[in-house]
């Protein structure tokens, strides 16, 4: 994009305010100024003014010459103008009647003597004024090393080139009176032009140069400020400004600019204070003023031996004056409460500060909640999957097992931190088989050897084994011997019985005992 009075390259990109028309917001030169006459019609009795202002090397230096081609040029437009045994081009940066009151501001009197606008510039012009430009950037480093070899106190900062290549311009800063009659004749002989040297402040050197400020806008002394006036830090304790030379000073190294510009408002703000008043007496010693404020019309007093700021009013203070004069002390100086514009926001906004306030224990009953909730869905979901209607009772059986999974759920939380109850069944259960073990072993060993292992019934005489009736449970550790087959004739081996060469082994061989819970009975549906 570009601005309203530049063109536009097909690439996009801006061309400049070269001949595409000018640019009125001083985005593209320096001190550019708007023509607000521009679109005012003249009377026809009334002709244009002749003399037009021309700028140089991007707005850093202008000049005024009268238009004798009685052609009519646009602000924007490059001029061949009268140089130094020569020509010099430049672009035209205000016409018409607004050029008077530049020329009065400048000093400039409209005489005989004013150059003259020769011709538009032509595309040869255009094509020597960029080749002698070039040379500019060398000229000025070799000048440089030149004034260093002669030991010269002085800082060159710009070299400008006349179009024609017959002239160069040198601008340089010094604190002292430089003597430069040597250098002169070496920079002819060097550059084989006419020298002008020509001394500048450091404030014209930082608006040559060029920056960005501290307000984030462009430098004023590169954009519209002509006239310098001096700063010193009066201007600065007036605005209850802290002295610190780093932030007061500006790129030039000077004080700031911009300090004057709000310094009149200050002293016209400052005549309702009173003059006198930079210590008051009180019954606890003296109060020494700090600041003045004019936007809240306090006056800030402390005492020698406190870092206490007490803001009085400008009544207040008159009224102390006036007691000490007649040689009374008042017993305090009743400082007013500031209320500043934080604290009414933050009263405003209604801010109530809950941390704390919400407990663990009741995010948790929240989640357990959630659960519950999701089990009886998924339970319920599942009783209309299986089909059928539920027998009665069935609302009680689900309110039961509600009930249910609340004692589970509070048992879990009791036994938090108890060992877990299986494992304490298997213990339980090694123990007791161990036990039944041991008693076994004794009862073996207190037998005879002949009956340890045999089997003393007569041959076909089986004993029935007894079941226990449904709903009876067998004893525990006890079970009924197992036996192979039908018919097994007497005396004859069996498994885990002795016979011939192989004796019973005794304990080692006998059936394992059952375990607790493969010997509870099914209850009956």
């Amino acid at each position: 994009m570009s601005c309203a009075g530049c063109g536009t390259g097909g690439d996009g990109k801006p061309k400049g305010c070269k001949s595409n028309g000018g640019c009125s917001t001083g985005g593209c030169n320096r001190l550019n100024v708007f023509d607000w006459l521009a679109d005012i019609p003249l009377s026809d009795s009334l002709a244009p003014f002749d003399i037009i202002e021309v700028s140089f090397n991007n707005g850093s230096r202008k000049d005024f010459y009268r238009n004798v081609t009685r052609q009519l040029f646009e602000k924007g437009e490059m001029v061949t103008v009268e140089g130094v045994s020569g020509f010099d081009v430049g672009m035209v940066s205000l016409t018409g009647e607004l050029v008077k009151l530049q020329m009065k501001k400048r000093r400039a009197e409209d005489t005989p003597e004013v150059k003259k606008v020769l011709r538009r510039s032509s595309t040869e012009d255009m094509h020597r004024m960029e080749e002698n430009k070039r040379r500019e950037r060398e000229a000025l480093v070799r000048s440089r090393a030149l004034a260093r070899s002669l030991g010269l106190e002085m800082k060159l900062t710009e070299v400008e080139m006349q179009a024609d290549g017959r002239k160069a311009t040198f601008f340089y800063t010094a604190d002292d009176r430089v003597d430069f009659r040597e250098l002169i004749k070496i920079f002819a002989a060097e550059f084989k032009v006419k020298v002008e040297m020509r001394q500048i402040g450091a404030r014209q050197e930082a608006g040559k140069v060029g920056g960005i400020g501290s307000c984030g806008r462009e430098l004023c002394c590169s954009t519209w400020l002509t006239d310098f006036k001096s700063v010193n830090t009066t201007a600065a304790r007036y605005q209850n400004l802290s002295i610190n030379q780093a932030k007061l000073s500006g790129q030039c190294g000077r004080l700031k600019c911009c300090l004057n510009y709000e310094l009149d408002t200050y002293l016209d703000a400052l005549k309702d204070f009173p003059e006198d008043a930079d210590t008051i007496e009180t019954a606890s010693g003296t109060a020494s003023l700090q600041k003045r404020d004019i936007f809240k019309n306090l006056m800030w007093y402390s005492y020698s031996n406190s870092n206490k700021l007490y803001p009085l009013t400008i009544q207040r203070v008159k009224e102390i004056r006036q007691m000490n004069r007649q040689g009374q002390k008042p017993d305090e100086l009743k400082a007013v409460e500031v209320v500043t514009g934080k604290g009414a926001k933050e009263a405003d906004l209604g801010f109530v500060d809950v941390v704390g306030q919400i407990s663990l224990r009741s995010l948790e009953k929240n989640a357990q909640k959630r659960k519950q909730k999701d089990r009886d869905k998924q339970a319920r979901q599942q009783s209309q999957k299986g089909g059928g209607q539920q027998p009665q009772g069935g609302g009680n059986r689900g309110e039961g097992n509600k009930d249910k999974q609340r004692q589970r759920g509070d048992k879990e939380k009791q036994n938090e931190g108890r060992e877990p109850r299986e494992d304490r069944e298997l213990r339980g259960e090694q123990r007791e088989q161990r036990e039944g073990r041991e008693r076994g072993e004794g009862r073996n060993n207190n037998q005879p050897r002949g009956d340890r292992g045999g089997n003393n019934q007569p041959r076909g005489e089986r004993p029935q084994q007894q079941r226990p009736a449904r709903g009876e449970q067998k004893p525990k550790g006890e079970r009924p011997p197992q036996q192979q087959g039908g018919d097994n004739p007497e005396g004859a081996p069996q498994q885990g019985q002795g016979g011939g060469k192989h004796r019973d082994r005794g304990p080692r061989h006998r059936p394992k005992q059952p375990q607790q819970s493969q010997q509870q009975p099914k209850k009956d549906a």
